[in-house]
């Protein structure tokens, strides 16, 4: 993994001296130096600069980036983040083409099948990633971004050049690009965060290419090009034939997931998702002779203070250790205390750029920065809650009524917050509907399909397109900021395309949610791990966290000088700081109650302060 960034000029090219663009490329790619911490490097051509910071994980002594291969009697030059898992079946084709390769990465394979196929190479790709290719023998810059959007980059137009990177922090490096937000960034903050529009940069100007997006940059102009999004297909396949074939793809995603020179463990909770990833890499593992390495995370005082809910019924710690010894895993807890996390705040702010799920974001990147210390790449069984129908919406029929997004569905609230002139201008709930039946719109369907069928299909749809892409953008800006790199099984995009046409009743089966990835992990595990009632990721039930919030979100309103002041009800939120929580009722997905929210008040308090952000409204 990695992080890379640019800018490229195709009306009157990057005249002047070299090294004046060079520098600047460089110092774009140091704000995001944390994604390489290995080795850094540049290039410059007649159009286009790039700078690369690299995270070594195959091939550590080559690879070196940006990347140079000879064609057409000129360089082609890429610049990449990403892990491409079919790199070998991929290089076999293209030796048979008649490349060769000089290193055993899969940068240059990815390089090597731009030159082969040209922007069709992305059909060609199994894994995750995002890029950029300096191409002067057709004299464009070619960008990409895998099917799920599990890697970052985005993009601003600024005077005729198309600047970009892998992070927003690394384009405001470049001249002329400014911190602004208008109606549209605060109706993303307020009305739909942490979730967030594809491709909306939430800042004026900056843009993301969309998951499953490539985008051409030449003398015509910027064209964004969608090459995959999910299709309705017939299932033909009975129940028993289905369960083979998850098991199949499950094994076989999770072994090419395990490809590494570098030490690589797995995220184990002891649920089902984690275990099921555990279990097949530690089997793996232990046939070429080696013993996985494990870990949990948990909360300084939730022994003492967890209360069980709908959202959370237990915690994970018992689990967790249960399953290690099953495994026979090298397995550690970390824990977080109440003033670490309360820490962790502002700095996941920095990582992401843009305030995001709060303590749950921070308690990541703390929990990261320990699996820094020992491994380099880890596995998670993020995602199989959305491919699979996991959360309470997909079985709880009040909680998607079609009008509001069933992870978020109290606007009330959110715009409760803001100060009543405000409210008259953000329009909130006309935008967030707006949103909402975009997406439905693009839900593909089959012809005769029932009313219940389009349903579920509409919910695995939102919650892929959603709620799985904000997991998994927490995912890698929070374990990128301490350069690990995090795979991601459940989002091969196999897996999510066939099990998104799997019938309903399999895909839960006499009404067992997951019961389809349940049946299909046999074997692997005890029943009594198998069957385990779903418990989301962990966070702090210790009642000092929520007193150190309320202190600080305090502190700030006290503060008149404190950026919130221009947008927020002090009334109401003096209401919210006076309130004893129910952690069992989430504003946002199953972790983010009340605590959660005074935590992302401060979020934004401190993201309009650190990036000293103009508000255009």
């Amino acid at each position: 993994m990695c992080g890379f960034a640019g800018f490229s000029d195709y009306q009157g090219g990057l005249q002047g001296p070299p090294q004046h663009w060079l520098d600047l490329a460089r110092r774009m790619a140091r704000r995001i130096a944390h994604r390489g911490p290995d080795n850094q490097g540049a290039h410059l051509s007649e159009n286009c600069a790039l700078a690369h910071a690299r995270l070594a994980v195959i091939d550590p002594e080559h690879g070196h980036q940006p990347m140079s291969l000879p064609y057409g009697g000129q360089e082609v030059t890429i610049a990449y983040n990403g892990e491409i898992y079919n790199a070998p079946e991929l290089r076999s084709e293209l030796e048979g083409r008649g490349f060769s390769f000089q290193t055993n990465c899969d940068t240059e394979v990815v390089l090597a099948a731009y030159l082969c196929f040209g922007p069709d190479c992305v059909e060609k790709l199994n894994g995750i990633f995002a890029f950029a290719v300096d191409d002067p023998v057709n004299r464009r810059t070619f960008l990409c971004r895998d099917r799920f959007g599990v890697k970052p980059l985005f993009y601003t137009l600024q005077n005729g050049r198309l600047v970009f990177g892998s992070e927003i922090k690394a384009l405001f490096e470049f001249p002329g690009v400014k911190p602004v937000v208008g109606r549209e960034g605060l109706c993303e903050i307020f009305g739909l965060g942490p979730s967030r529009t594809a491709g909306c940069g939430v800042f004026e100007g900056i843009r993301e290419i969309k998951p499953g997006h490539i985008a051409v940059y030449d003398p015509l102009g910027f064209r964004e090009i969608p090459y995959f999004d999910l299709e309705a297909l017939p299932h033909e396949e009975n129940y028993e034939e289905t369960v083979a074939h998850v098991r199949e793809l499950l094994l076989d995603t999770v072994e090419r997931q395990l490809i590494s020179d570098v030490p690589l463990c797995t995220f184990l909770s002891g649920g089902l998702d984690s275990s099921v990833v555990t279990a097949i890499a530690a089997q793996q593992l232990k046939e070429r002779g080696k013993k996985l390495s494990t870990y949990s995370f948990e909360f300084e005082g939730n022994e003492k203070f967890f209360t069980p809910s709908s959202f959370q019924p237990n915690r994970d710690q018992e689990w967790a250790q249960r399953v290690s010894e099953i495994l026979r895993t090298d397995h550690t807890t970390l824990v977080c205390d109440n003033i670490s996390l309360a820490n962790s705040l502002d700095e996941a702010v920095i990582a992401k750029d843009l305030p995001g799920m709060a303590d749950v974001d921070g308690s990541l990147l703390y929990f990261c920065k320990q699996v820094k210390k020992q491994h380099t790449v880890a596995l998670c069984g993020e995602c199989a809650d959305e491919i699979f129908g996991g959360y309470p919406w997909f079985h709880r029929k009040e909680m998607f009524d079609g009008k509001h997004f069933p992870w978020s569905n109290n606007l009330d609230l959110r715009g409760g917050l803001l100060k009543p002139e405000l409210q008259e201008t953000l329009h909130l709930e006309e935008y967030v509907s707006q949103r909402l039946e975009e997406s439905l719109a693009a839900v593909p369907t089959l012809p005769g399909e029932t009313v219940e069928e389009i349903r579920m299909r509409q919910i695995g749809y939102l919650n892929i397109h959603w709620f799985m892409s904000t997991l998994l953008d927490r995912k890698d800006r929070c374990s990128m900021w301490s350069g690990l790199e995090v795979r991601v099984p459940y989002a091969d995009h196999r897996i999510a395309q066939y099990v998104f046409n799997t019938p309903w009743d399999m895909k839960c089966p006499h009404g067992e949610p997951k019961g389809l990835l349940r049946d299909a992990a046999k074997g692997l595990l005890p029943e009594e791990i198998l069957r385990r009632k779903k418990s989301p990721y962990p966070k702090t039930h210790n009642p000092g966290y929520e007193a150190l919030l309320k202190e600080q979100l305090s502190h700030v309103l006290r503060d008149s000088s404190q950026p919130l002041h221009k947008l927020l009800s002090e009334e109401t939120v003096h209401g919210l700081i006076s309130q004893s929580f129910d952690y069992g009722k989430p504003w946002f997905g199953q972790l983010m109650a009340g605590p959660q929210l005074l935590a992302y008040l401060l979020q934004v308090n401190a993201w309009l302060l650190r990036y000293n952000i103009y508000l255009s409204i």
